[in-house]
């Protein structure tokens, strides 16, 4: 146990540079496109084996105490040191990293997003797996800075090389706002070792604070919240994330909004709270009140984008929904109370994997229709999902209510235990403005269930468009020549030139096609009044189906879907370990 943390931070590592070598012979498959995706499965799946050992091994009677430990001196002159360990806090942080790149691993080997060598993608990916597995493992301030900061760049060329429109102005301005943020939080960090002189974490939270001066305190909590609010993102530094994730490819949006935004509060969990008490204390009202304002905005965004009329994207009301889950998140933290705490670690998980298999469901759905827009899938009548595809209706509709925080679902106990600490926060913190916070956080929760609700009426109910006789030939003849990987790649729909009529024309078509099944001549197909649509494009019109959940995406979304029910009907789960590691915390490590 003592090497198998260090093993799970540097196999990613390893992996990725491996990914840009040659295959071995028994790993080619038949393209070295297949051999590469194949290759970042195997390693995702060593690295998520790993941290399930390790969950399987943790003392789960002491989950206070730093476990799977590695200490190794890396630079004497500035007393920075290797040192790796996991408790009860950031164990689930661990493994919720390991599977979520997993999980993007393995369906990215069948929908890998159109863009440059697969070869880079598969590293690109492991380099950030091993960035954030870091960040939740560091011990040491600059070690933990290091690993925050090794996730941007990855992160960036994801974005900016396999996104979609507008990717580049995105990758920009995610790089611009979170470089910027994490300037100002090293200052802070620095501050603090210079200052403690140590930057050993675990003995800084030991110390409580005592080392330092208030003055000291707050300088040093205020520059390092600027870089964690940033990466939250917590409002009104928020504005890159729906960009971010507008653009970004399926599994790059999965772990932005899964991993990535979890530094961020974790930072809070680990550094602000043990390190800087007292600093903490005096931002806490503030942050509490950003918090709630993020959970208000947030909700009324996503409320104006579900709206019919307003051209809304599902993935940019996805990321708006997460600057609301997110406050719920600080709230808890700027209580400063186990409750609230506990409440705050168990929402990060939470939100990892509903907010994790929205984004899957919603990259399916833009797959299979070409597009995110609402309004473009649901229409006038609603995209009546559950007529036309009822499993992937079904599992939308379930992470909806999920994400809204439905009791029995992973989303309800983090939000309402944010809400029992702000209800009773900290001595000497103002009880009057928590109440109203936490008055605030229950408004919002109206506000989610209004729109995720909204969002389910228009794309899973309505009215299924009937099937016309010539969409059903053209269905049929593509599933009898399987020639394409997409239902929707060619599929035949009437030109402006003139439509085809009736079952004969449709026969017509086929005959014109020969051989070739659907991807034969252009020319015999205009000559019938019919053309293509290109790969991406919406359903034919008059076709009454789409393609409903496919194997590899039932075993993709399986996972999250269990554990969003085991979390939500089990909490005692995660809060054993949360809580004693949270109560030890908040007593400066005396508990």
């Amino acid at each position: 146990m003592q090497f198998l943390l260090a093993f799970i931070v540097a196999a990613p590592v390893i992996g990725a540079v491996a990914a840009l070598l040659p295959a071995p012979p028994g790993l080619r498959g038949s393209s070295p496109q297949q051999a590469v995706l194949r290759h970042g499965v195997v390693v995702s799946g060593i690295v998520l084996i790993a941290a399930i050992v390790l969950a399987l091994g943790f003392d789960r009677d002491h989950p206070s105490r730093m476990q799977a430990t590695t200490d190794i001196s890396w630079i004497p002159a500035l007393d920075v040191r290797i040192h790796l360990g996991t408790d009860g806090i950031s164990l689930p942080l661990l493994v919720l990293t390991a599977l979520l790149t997993f999980l993007c691993a393995l369906y990215s080997c069948f929908k890998l997003p159109a863009g440059p060598s697969p070869r880079a993608f598969v590293a690109l990916v492991l380099l950030l797996e091993a960035g954030t597995l870091a960040t939740f493992a560091a011990l040491d301030l600059v070690l933990f800075f290091l690993a925050f900061e090794m996730v941007l760049i990855p992160m960036y060329f994801l974005i900016a090389r396999w996104g979609g429109a507008q990717r580049t102005a995105a990758a920009g301005k995610f790089i611009l706002y979170t470089v910027l943020g994490s300037v100002v939080m090293l200052l802070g960090l620095l501050l603090i070792g210079v200052k403690s002189g140590t930057f050993d974490m675990v003995a800084l939270a030991t110390d409580n604070g005592r080392g330092l001066t208030h003055s000291t305190q707050v300088v040093a909590v205020l520059a390092i919240a600027i870089g964690l609010a940033v990466k939250t993102p917590m409002w009104p530094l928020h504005s890159w994330l729906p960009d971010a994730h507008t653009a970004a490819p399926t599994a790059g949006s999965v772990l932005l909004a899964g991993v990535m935004l979890k530094m961020g509060t974790y930072g809070f969990v680990r550094i602000a709270l043990p390190i800087a008490p007292e600093g903490m204390h005096t931002f806490a009202p503030y942050l509490a009140a950003f918090a709630v304002a993020g959970i208000i905005y947030g909700s009324l965004a996503c409320l104006s984008l579900a709206r019919q009329g307003n051209k809304g994207d599902l993935k940019r009301l996805i990321a708006y929904s997460s600057v609301g889950h997110m406050g719920f998140v600080l709230l808890g933290i700027a209580s400063m109370t186990p409750a609230g705490v506990n409440g705050a670690l168990f929402a990060n998980i939470a939100h990892g994997l509903i907010t994790g298999l929205l984004f899957f469901l919603v990259g399916a759905l833009k797959d299979r229709y070409g597009t995110a827009d609402l309004d473009t899938l649901a229409g006038a009548t609603g995209a009546a999902l559950y007529g036309r595809a009822p499993r992937l209706g079904g599992l939308v509709a379930f992470a909806a209510v999920a994400s809204l925080g439905l009791p029995g679902l992973a989303g309800f106990w983090g939000e309402m235990l944010t809400m029992f600490g702000a209800f009773d926060p900290a001595r000497g913190l103002s009880r009057p403005a928590f109440l109203t916070f936490m008055s605030l956080a229950a408004l919002g929760t109206l506000l989610t269930a209004a729109y995720l609700l909204l969002v389910v009426r228009r794309v899973c109910m309505g009215t299924p468009p009937q099937a016309t006789p010539e969409a059903r030939e053209a269905q049929e003849a593509r599933d009898a020549t399987g020639a394409d990987k997409s239902p929707y790649a060619d599929a035949l729909v009437p030109s402006e030139a003139g439509e085809a009529q009736g079952p004969q024309q449709a026969q017509g078509v086929r005959q014109a096609q020969g051989p070739q099944g659907p991807r034969g001549s252009q020319e015999a197909q205009g000559a019938q009044g019919v053309q293509p649509v290109p790969a991406g494009q919406p359903p034919a019109p008059g076709t009454d189906s789409i393609q409903d959940v496919q194997g590899y995406e039932l075993a993709t979304w399986s996972p999250l879907v269990a554990l969003t029910v085991l979390a939500g009907l089990w909490p005692a789960a995660l809060l054993g370990l949360t809580d004693p590691a949270v109560q030890k915390l908040l007593a400066g490590g005396k508990a």
